[in-house]
């Protein structure tokens, strides 16, 4: 088997992780990469063996708009500050990809300057798509030529050039002599020319044994990119949508649907079509933000780890924090990370203890990487699924309810235990009676090849009690400062205000009067979401559970009272 099949992956948006500036001067390097080092042995830690890490390489500004690919963008130093990091990487047992950004260029790249300046006695007039000298743009270059996206700050290159396509796989062979790289993540591969891909996948297949190609797409037929003359992978936007929507909504049938048409799609083989599986990452919003109810941060993760594909975290999550796309930005989800900050954290936050847990439980249970994949048991809200490999079988069990559930599946007779919970149950007569928790879920291994060993303890996280980490903008911090102080009266009156709330069968919805006072401060749950501070929306949702018949668990409680982010309650209180 080849390593990616074994792979856990960590993703670093490293212009954000680093906090580099988001215009590139081109001027002296700043060593800023070496700011992630201190994170490969968290990396380690949590259970990857993997980093894909990217866009690395000269560019204008956000790193997908290429002036140099030969050279590492100098906001984070030089080509031997990357080589460096990639050994240590190695050094440490992590693979590394990186960011190929090969659909389109940068307007700064040489390529592209020699067109504005030579016009069409340019020798790289070529190089891109439908370059017309009778129009104009927006830059007044007096020609127009395709981008992506439409934006003209990225210039499509034409991949059907022969001279392009010679050009970027001597890219790769670059990366491959001066820096080790183990694969490439191909950026918009959904929209890249597959003659061209298949001259990659011949360059990858030549530079470095199991060199791994993975595109990005976002939908589509995956398995006309991922096959054995295209890529090897390709990123799985399908799963990604199901598991968020599908714990939101309450529908497991949405999971199970996209898992069983995925893996026709591979022809019902394990090793038919391996895909990448997330459930964020640095274009779409954080997982902790887009749950409704943050206690289903244990199931969803539970699945993206098992099911059928390769399991990527992208930096930050595994510490529960928030990320809500904005509409001409997305830097809120690319934030500054410094492990200085979030490192001595980590031992502490149950999000990374359950992540931790499951990368190890991954890494040490062949079913779960190549294990065939069978459906057990399927409702609403439960959800059991088989993994068996070489005669050994491996049980997942899921529950999204805000209550306690049980499901029986079939399962060979013996032993099990579970893997994040460390509790024993049997099968006997061919079932298996499982328990759950709420919001709740656990890998049952049979006994004789349990991995508890393996992790050194018992890895009791099944009912972990999660809690968000809020990442402020640097231009916030001095309105952050403010709003705690402020809220600091408010806390004082919690209890007194959750007993009224308790006893009270009436919301803001409902145009009802709850006020507490005590002091100066006052909880006034009658008026609109966004003009309440975070204590009046937290008892606006606690009194929702209530009336909706929710088990007001301390569990339950104390998920609410330690969400402090605005924006993530609001969302909360209208899911109602």
């Amino acid at each position: 088997m080849a390593w990616y099949d074994n792979a856990v992956f960590y993703h670093i948006y490293p212009l954000g992780m680093t906090g580099a500036p988001k215009e590139n001067s081109y001027g002296e390097p700043v060593e800023r990469l070496n700011q992630l080092i201190p994170w490969i042995s968290h990396i380690k830690n949590i259970g990857c063996n993997a980093l894909y890490i990217g866009p690395l390489f000269e560019s204008v500004g956000h790193g997908y708009e290429t002036t140099d690919y030969r050279k590492l963008d100098s906001r984070l130093g030089t080509n031997e500050t990357l080589k460096k990091f990639v050994a240590e990487c190695h050094a440490q047992g992590i693979k590394v990809i990186f960011d190929g950004v090969f659909n389109h260029t940068g307007r700064d790249f040489f390529a592209f300057k020699d067109i504005k300046e030579n016009r069409e006695n340019s020798q790289y007039k070529d190089w891109y798509c439908n370059v017309n000298f009778w129009n104009n743009n927006e830059y007044n270059d007096g020609f127009t030529y395709d981008n992506w996206g439409g934006y003209n700050l990225l210039a499509k290159l034409n991949q059907k050039n022969p001279a392009v396509k010679d050009y970027i796989c001597d890219v790769i062979r670059f990366w491959v002599k001066e820096f080790d790289v183990d694969g490439i993540r191909l950026d918009a591969a959904d929209v890249l020319d597959f003659d061209f891909m298949k001259a990659l996948r011949q360059t990858a297949n030549e530079v470095k044994p199991e060199f791994w190609l993975m595109g990005e797409v976002i939908h589509g037929d995956y398995i006309r990119w991922a096959n054995e003359s295209t890529l090897h992978s390709v990123t799985n936007y399908h799963l990604h949508k199901a598991l968020y929507s599908g714990h939101n909504d309450h529908n497991f049938f949405e999971i199970a649907h996209t898992v069983k048409r995925l893996y026709e799609m591979g022809g019902n083989r394990p090793d038919g079509l391996k895909l990448y599986n997330f459930v964020d990452n640095h274009d779409v919003e954080r997982i902790y933000t887009k749950l409704s109810n943050k206690a289903q941060f244990a199931p969803v993760h539970i699945l993206m780890y098992t099911l059928p594909g390769i399991p990527s975290i992208y930096y930050g999550s595994e510490f529960g924090i928030e990320g809500k796309k904005e509409k001409f930005s997305d830097d809120s989800l690319r934030p500054e990370m410094s492990y200085d900050v979030y490192g001595p954290k980590a031992a502490d936050n149950d999000c990374v203890k359950l992540i931790s847990a499951l990368g190890k439980i991954r890494q040490n249970t062949k079913e779960l990487n190549f294990g065939d994949y069978k459906e057990l048991r399927l409702t609403n809200r439960q959800y059991a699924f088989s993994r068996s490999y070489q005669g050994s079988t491996v049980i997942v069990a899921v529950n999204n309810d805000e209550n306690g559930s049980s499901v029986c599946v079939s399962a060979p007779d013996g032993e099990y235990i579970g893997a994040l919970s460390g509790r024993k149950i049997n099968a006997s007569g061919g079932n298996l009676n499982i328990d759950m928790a709420a919001n709740s879920g656990d890998i049952w291994v049979p006994a004789a090849s349990c991995v508890n060993c393996e992790l050194g303890e018992t890895c009791e996280v099944a009912q972990m009690e999660f809690e968000a980490v809020e990442q402020p903008v640097k231009e916030e911090v001095a309105e952050v400062k403010a709003e705690a102080v402020a809220q600091a009266n408010v806390a004082e009156v919690k209890k007194e205000t959750a007993k009224a709330v308790a006893g009270a069968e009436t919301g803001a919805e409902k145009g009802a009067e709850v006020v507490e006072k005590k002091g100066e401060a006052v909880l006034d749950l009658n008026k609109p979401y966004e003009e309440m501070n975070v204590a009046e929306l937290q008892e606006v949702i606690l009194g929702k559970m209530r009336r909706n018949g929710t088990p007001m668990t301390e569990q339950i409680i104390k998920s609410v009272r330690d969400n402090e982010h605005l924006g993530s309650l609001i969302s909360w209180a209208k899911s109602f």
